[in-house]
């Protein structure tokens, strides 16, 4: 069972959902896609997945409500990889996360987000998810990243498909882009969902050192 904590995020005190289960191996840092938050029912569902399986998890608000009513907020991703460091920087500092290697999991714009911030912080960052991401919207800036990535695309997501293969090339660190056939971009269709987690828990178990039974 996990521990679950309401923190407050850097200087804006933006709201947070932390879980900690006993024995932890790591700890993931959510970034939402365009339009959502930390309530978003597909992160909360990867979350309790990944609680399972050993790993703390911290869904956080990006934006406070005053910007996400301004929609070039939610396209601005140096603004939101700024709030992906302040995340960082909690986990850094706080007592019961500090000893843990740190991933990253990014939906749609939250994925470029991570990829950003990783970009500028990259020995903090031990591994990076994205799902149904847009990383070419971080393209300049993804041949820094170093913390291996794993790109997670719907199979009927067209346009996305040929975006992330943009980023996987560009990328310069450990890389995979693993398509899921019959998948959208939400990947709302029956099974598809636990078919990300489980290729996110493989990623994380391998890179933050859990051990899955």
């Amino acid at each position: 069972m996990a521990k679950k904590f309401a923190p407050e995020i850097g200087p804006l005190r933006l709201p947070a959902n932390l879980a900690i289960p006993d024995g932890a191996a790591g700890v993931v840092i959510f970034a939402h896609g365009s339009g959502s938050s930390r309530l978003s029912p597909r992160n909360i569902h990867v979350a309790e997945r990944l609680n399972g399986a050993g790993f703390a998890t911290l869904l956080f608000d990006l934006l406070t409500d005053d910007e996400a009513a301004d929609r070039a907020n939610v396209f601005d991703i140096p603004l939101l990889g700024g709030r992906m460091v302040e995340a960082l920087a909690f986990a850094r500092s706080h007592p019961q996360l500090q000893q843990f290697p740190v991933g990253f999991f990014g939906a749609s714009t939250g994925a470029a987000a991570a990829l950003l911030a990783a970009a500028r912080h990259g020995s903090d960052v031990a591994a990076i998810v994205s799902r149904g991401g847009r990383p070419d919207l971080a393209l300049d800036h993804l041949g820094e990243v170093r913390a291996p990535t794993l790109l997670i695309v719907g199979g009927l997501d067209g346009p996305v498909i040929d975006m992330n293969r943009t980023a996987l090339a560009a990328l310069r660190c450990e890389k995979c882009l693993e398509i899921v056939p019959g998948a959208t971009h939400l990947f709302e269709e029956p099974g598809k969902l636990d078919r990300v987690v489980a290729l996110a828990t493989g990623w994380f178990a391998r890179h933050l050192g859990a051990e899955l039974e």
